[in-house]
């Protein structure tokens, strides 16, 4: 039974907000100039996050950058585009940014086994592009579908409640209409920096991309002085730093101090303890612990402690939003067996998808996803791919309303997936090799799916400020699934083949992408069905996490960056500052914009950056000539200059950001 006072509550709100374009008043939304420019943006913003997210761990949400092209394109170069029109720019275009974290976060994980386990590469077992392109499109789809029902009341009746914080950003940047054209200047601005910063450091290979310096040397008696096992680096790049400065201080923080307690901490005290016994060898590792470099220490070692606070991390984030999870369901179950409204009698920005389209296209994607070749789904998969998937669709919806995309615990969900899809499929008698692939094939859906339910949710909130009509926005979303999803498997096989995601002789350890996600999960998987995970190494990082969370901090970022080497927490650090030093020398009244030019300039400095990187792995797997060059100059032509002008080069950037953010007066 429903509280009445809570009823006259949300009819009382409903009536007293008005979208900037009355329901009455029906304006051009779908038309071929949207669709053409959302899916180019859509196919854009996935393959540079893709590449952001395999490098670092994280993506950047397009939604706000896609709003500003999207006037810009159609304002200032065609002289046309409406509001709405630009809504459904940034609704198609923001799609593919979600879809490559949902497959960056879980795919990489079958090319990490097929390169380290020899069972797996037999073809059964090879992931194809088409696989990559299938779970994609079906994980997506079950995502959009799931979180339609929800609308009403995410959207709506919990509008002063939510605020979607990425969602409100866009429809407040749609409305400024006329500062489009300064806004998009400013993106294109970070994008043309950092694309050329990227091609003379990648490309030309000028300077090298990773300042490292060990804190010990060897004397001449060749004795080992100095802080034995700890090391300073950083990954000079711009795309990092622009991540820094859109996470703001806080958050970078957190993850340079998880990277400080790993790799400055943790790994010189295991170096002086193995420097008392020559021989003495401590599982995983395999060769004595006194003669490990900081790169094996961490492969061993601070790699599973990191897998555990990773994990802990996760699971806490979820049990902070049981009251969450808890009215969702409820009320997504109430809007699924809700009866039907007269459409007469329904205003144009209250029409959703019928619900008999979500109900069928539902069964088809679980069908399908039953049926898909290659994965060992079967039925069970694809019930507890669905199960799942309802459940964490659902959760994330809400949470992504409360402190947006980019905080959600995606990667969180999907690792409390994974361990229980194991542990399930252990308990039916599915194990080895074909568990493995079924457990991870169960995770990409599900994840994939969470990230779509986060973006169309935070899509819809725009559309509620600006008064789109849903349904429209709700089959635009799968246009913006489909593009990217369609280049995905490319660009994943593309990465692969020029980088890697393991250190081997082809993909040396200094040149591979982190994929730091998807090995965390390769891990939890393999261990859980093969029974030999380190667990005692995984359960010290969980108590570490644990620790993070009594002092009364949030431990996923900590977590995150304890994972992840030092040399990718130290330029986000630096952005970090740069947001720190922007709002401590800003008066009140000029705050705000100067974040936001901020803002976008890191998202251009972001997409520049990763989209070279994507255009340096089609040169290496392209020209032979180009990957020797590649190999051979990997340092930098200037020699033992090179750590200083690359640090030289990064100064310059970040003074760059600093004044982008300037405000003439």
């Amino acid at each position: 039974m429903s509280d009445p006072t809570n009823q006259l509550f949300d009819n009382k709100q409903k009536e007293q907000f008005k979208p900037y374009i009355p329901a009455d008043k029906p304006i051009p939304e779908i038309t071929a100039q949207a669709i053409i420019l959302g899916s180019i943006l859509s196919v854009v913003f996935g393959v540079a996050n893709a590449y952001l997210g395999l490098k670092v761990g994280m993506t950047v949400s397009a939604s706000i950058p896609a709003a500003v092209i999207s006037m810009a394109v159609l304002r200032g170069i065609l002289k046309r585009g409406t509001v709405l029109e630009n809504n459904i720019v940034q609704t198609i275009g923001s799609a593919g940014e979600s879809l490559a974290a949902g497959v960056i976060f879980t795919i990489p994980a079958f090319f990490i086994w097929n390169a380290t386990l020899p069972e797996f590469k037999q073809t059964p077992y090879n992931i194809s592009q088409l696989q990559i392109i299938g779970l994609s499109l079906l994980g997506g789809a079950l995502g959009i579908l799931f979180m339609i029902p929800l609308r009403k009341y995410l959207v709506e009746r919990e509008h002063n409640r939510l605020r979607f914080p990425e969602g409100t950003a866009c429809a407040e940047i749609i409305i400024a209409g006329d500062e489009g054209g300064s806004k998009a200047r400013t993106v294109f601005l970070g994008m043309g920096i950092g694309a050329l910063y990227k091609t003379l450091m990648s490309i030309a290979h000028i300077w090298p991309e990773e300042p490292y310096q060990n804190l010990f040397w060897n004397n001449d008696q060749g004795k080992t002085i100095g802080y034995k096992g700890g090391h300073i680096a950083i990954d000079a790049t711009p795309a990092l730093f622009g991540v820094g400065y859109i996470i703001g201080p806080r958050i970078a923080a957190l993850m340079l101090g998880g990277a400080v307690l790993g790799y400055l901490g943790i790994a010189p005290l295991l170096s002086y303890i193995g420097s008392f016994d020559p021989s003495l060898i401590v599982k995983p590792g395999n060769i004595p612990l006194g003669q490990m470099d900081p790169g094996q220490l961490r492969n061993f070692y601070i790699k599973y402690l990191g897998v555990g606070a990773v994990a802990l991390g996760g699971f806490v984030s979820l049990a902070k939003s049981i009251p969450v999870i808890v009215s969702s369901l409820s009320t997504g179950l109430k809007q699924l067996m809700g009866k039907k409204t007269g459409s007469d009698t329904v205003p144009r920005t209250d029409k959703d998808l019928p619900m008999e389209i979500v109900l069928i296209g539902s069964a088809v994607v679980v069908v399908l996803i039953w049926l898909f070749p290659g994965t060992d789904l079967h039925i069970l998969g694809a019930l507890l791919a669905v199960i799942f998937g309802f459940f964490f669709v659902v959760v994330a919806a809400r949470i992504v309303g409360i402190v947006g995309s980019s905080s959600s615990p995606v990667s969180g969900m999907t690792i409390a997936t994974l361990l229980v899809t194991s542990l399930i499929l252990l308990s039916f008698g599915v194990k080895g090799t074909s568990g493995m692939i079924t457990a991870m094939s169960v995770g990409t859906v599900v994840c994939i799916a969470v990230c779509l339910s986060g973006d169309i949710a935070q899509d819809l909130k725009t559309g509620y400020l600006l008064g789109a009509t849903p349904w429209k926005q709700q089959l635009t979303e799968f246009i913006g699934l489909l593009f990217p999803a369609l280049a995905m498997g490319f660009t994943v096989f593309l990465l692969a083949k020029a980088f890697g995601f393991v250190p081997d002789a082809t993909h040396p350890a200094a040149n591979i992408l982190e994929a730091p996600q998807a090995n965390v999960m390769a891990v939890v998987v393999q261990g859980v069905m093969n029974s030999n995970l380190p667990w005692i190494t995984i359960i010290v990082g969980m108590m570490l996490a644990s620790s993070v969370e009594l002092l009364g901090i949030g431990s996923l970022p900590f977590a995150i960056g304890l994972y992840l080497p030092l040399s990718l927490s130290t330029p986000i650090m630096a952005g970090g500052l740069i947001s720190l030093i922007v709002s401590k020398t800003s008066a009140k009244d000029i705050f705000k914009k100067r974040g936001e030019k901020g803002i976008l300039f890191s998202s251009g400095l972001v997409a520049g950056d990763a989209l070279i990187g994507v255009l340096s792995a089609g040169l290496i797997v392209a020209i032979p000539s180009f990957k020797r060059f590649n190999d051979t100059h990997n340092a930098g032509l200037v020699g033992g200059f090179g750590p200083y002008l690359s640090l030289i080069a990064f100064a310059i950037t970040c003074y760059f950001l600093w004044r982008a953010t300037k405000i003439s007066k």
